[in-house]
């Protein structure tokens, strides 16, 4: 089990964090849960997360947005 109590800025800390779990050798099914109560801060940073994350792949897979379009705040919410 990976329990995620305290959501990170970065979508990619919590990715690598559950990926752990699925280290060679483990023959058990994995099972991650994040702890997030409603209309606290850390709702708004699963938002924030949710955006960049939706971000990143629209650029990396081509979603109909090429990097000409990217405004600067695009890149700066991708970058931070």
């Amino acid at each position: 089990y990976v329990f995620l109590l305290d959501p990170w800025w970065n979508p990619a800390v919590e990715a690598q964090a559950i990926d752990r779990s699925h280290r060679i050798g483990q023959t058990q099914p994995v099972f991650a849960y994040r702890m997030i109560a409603r209309g606290t801060v850390e709702e708004k940073l699963l938002e924030l997360q949710q955006a960049k994350r939706d971000l990143a792949d629209a650029i990396l897979d081509g979603g109909g947005q090429s990097l000409r379009d990217l405004t600067a705040d695009d890149l700066r919410t991708l970058l931070s």
